[in-house]
């Protein structure tokens, strides 16, 4: 096994421990750490195989191999990057209407006869 393979799969372990790591300690959001633990996995198996990525190249019918594994990025990186948006436009409207929500509590506030912020009777 080359030295590029094994750096590639150890990048690949190395890649997965800091992920769980940043998992248990709360600073990664689950959906997110099990994306990048996938990601992980795909480098590991592609470094300590290569052969696997000939072969996936020679199945698809794609000429050069690297190639493969550059439109694999992009799909990946598109696919990570919708979802991003997704979940953007998400928490948007949540705050929109949250904020929707707030404004009608300040001017019930206002009103006479409402009842003060704190819920207590006057």
């Amino acid at each position: 096994m080359g030295s590029v393979h094994l750096t590639t799969g150890l990048l690949g372990v190395a890649l997965a421990a800091v992920i769980l790591l940043l998992l248990r300690r709360d600073h990664l959001y689950v959906m997110h750490a099990l994306f990048w633990v996938v990601v992980a996995a795909a480098a590991v198996t592609l470094g300590l195989w290569p052969g696997l990525i000939v072969r996936l190249a020679a199945y698809t019918g794609i000429v050069y191999p690297p190639a493969l594994l550059l439109l694999a990025g992009l799909i990946v990186l598109f696919v990570k990057a919708l979802h991003a948006d997704m979940l953007n436009t998400r928490l948007e409207r949540e705050v929109r209407r949250l904020n929707q929500r707030i404004a009608m509590l300040e001017a019930d506030a206002g009103r006479p006869g409402a009842l003060p912020p704190d819920g207590a009777a006057r």
